[in-house]
């Protein structure tokens, strides 16, 4: 794993290695795959732009069914946290009215982004909505729904790399940054 990095002033420093992250990858992929090893539909697989872009590639290169790609973009956080108000910067191209939807996200702390596009799917007429995160912060998690595959969940605190950044920097490393403060 690479040393600290510093971006925008701020250091961090290692938390998860990638080799683990794809351990994690595989487990919630096979899971995946078993509730929908019978699947007779095309469900969507509904990418949330930007940073869950890597771990949706990583899952869609591990499923066993066909299923439909996806994106949407929601905006959420301000520098390093969240405003609490969940806004759609850009929006769905396809209809949806009738179809399983998995969302794919990098990341579920408080849930106000789930909740609003779980919401907003189910005014589409999505039959079904699951939620797939690659991490998950149970203790800020005080929602009344689940998330269905949880590839690891982590305590609060403030993390970049693989997708997750601050301020649009540090998306790109292959492992997960932990805030040094």
């Amino acid at each position: 794993m690479s040393n600290n990095i510093t971006l925008l002033g701020k250091t961090f420093v290692p938390y998860i290695k990638n080799e683990d992250l794809m351990k994690d990858i595989d487990a919630v992929a096979d899971k995946i795959n078993k509730d929908f090893a019978s699947a007779e539909d095309i469900p969507i697989i509904l990418c949330v732009l930007k940073g869950a872009l890597m771990f949706t590639s990583e899952i869609l290169r591990r499923l066993d069914f066909l299923c439909e790609l996806q994106t949407i973009r929601l905006q959420s956080y301000d520098g390093d946290h969240s405003t609490g108000v969940c806004q759609q910067i850009l929006g769905l191209n396809t209809n949806i009215k009738g179809r399983r939807v998995i969302i794919v996200e990098d990341i579920v702390d408080t849930g106000n982004s789930m909740e609003y596009l779980m919401g907003h799917l189910k005014e589409l007429g999505a039959e079904d909505v699951k939620i797939c995160s690659m991490l998950f912060k149970p203790s800020v998690f005080k929602k009344d729904f689940k998330i269905d595959y949880v590839a690891r969940s982590i305590p609060p605190a403030f993390i970049v790399g693989f997708g997750l950044d601050y301020n649009e920097m540090g998306r790109q490393f292959k492992d997960i940054y932990v805030a040094n403060d």
